[in-house]
């Protein structure tokens, strides 16, 4: 994944609106809006690193989706999809995780 799907997954995983990251890190919500879109190019390293830092990531991992923390290490080779599911099953409880298990487990069998 490169610089978009990871920022697009990033805010995805924390709730977090375009306006509230512009706040957050001082870079114009227009600017981060086109780092979204679908020809959007990598932005510049000091944006980088603002973004980054705003969202709690490396800019390694933003740009080249290469982790430098566990949290990162754990989900890179995973897709979207993945991650985002994870996501959300780490915010049930313990009885609703086990659930989840055994369902899994049935459908893989």
């Amino acid at each position: 994944m490169g610089f978009k799907e990871n920022l697009k997954f990033e805010l995805s995983r924390r709730g977090m609106l375009v306006k509230e990251l512009a706040q957050k890190s001082g870079i114009n919500q227009g600017s981060l809006s086109n780092y979204l879109r679908e020809s959007a190019s990598i932005p510049s390293a000091d944006v980088a690193v603002k973004i980054a830092k705003a969202l709690g990531v490396t800019v390694e991992y933003l740009v080249t989706d290469e982790p430098a923390s566990t949290m990162v290490k754990n989900s890179q080779s995973h897709s979207l999809e993945t991650r985002l599911l994870a996501d959300k099953i780490e915010r049930l409880s313990e009885k609703e995780k086990k659930i989840i298990k055994v369902l899994v487990d049935e459908f893989l069998k």
